[in-house]
């Protein structure tokens, strides 16, 4: 049994907010126009399907219909080919593709997800880095909301 309040969002997650709370930065995670795309050895050109800019990817994930924003992530040369697809595939920002873990992905989204928190993150499509930062709200600042 969890001796944490039943309203607690962080019950389900195997980290707490301590795990999460300041900046953190991400790198290389995000879909840059470095990111690897296949190369077809019959004529050593890149598929049309792989072909892209950053200004397509960061559209493709803003257009996401979701309430949760979306980033770029580079997709596998693998699953480019096998799926004839873009280079890049759109996830939540606190994916477990981006943060790395699937703790730190269910506590970002337990923070996300929670008005005890404000989470923020810049996603730097020239670099590939994303970085998220988590800051607890107090009660007053909650009350402004």
């Amino acid at each position: 049994m969890s001796e944490q309040p039943p309203d607690d969002p962080f019950e389900d997650c195997v980290l707490g907010p301590d795990a999460i709370l300041g900046t953190r930065t991400f790198k290389g995670v995000l879909f840059t126009e470095k990111t690897e795309t296949p190369v077809n050895v019959l004529t050593g050109e890149t598929p049309e399907h792989s072909k892209t800019n950053v200004d397509e990817a960061r559209a493709f994930a803003v257009g996401i219909d979701s309430d949760t924003p979306q980033i770029a992530l580079q997709a596998s040369v693998e699953a480019q080919i096998e799926t004839a697809s873009k280079p890049y595939t759109a996830a939540a920002f606190f994916h477990f593709k981006a943060t790395g873990t699937l703790a730190l992905h269910r506590a970002y989204h337990a923070a996300y997800e929670s008005a005890a928190f404000a989470v923020d993150f810049d996603a730097d499509y020239e670099t590939g880095d994303l970085t998220i930062t988590v800051e607890e709200i107090t009660g007053s600042e909650r009350d402004d909301a």
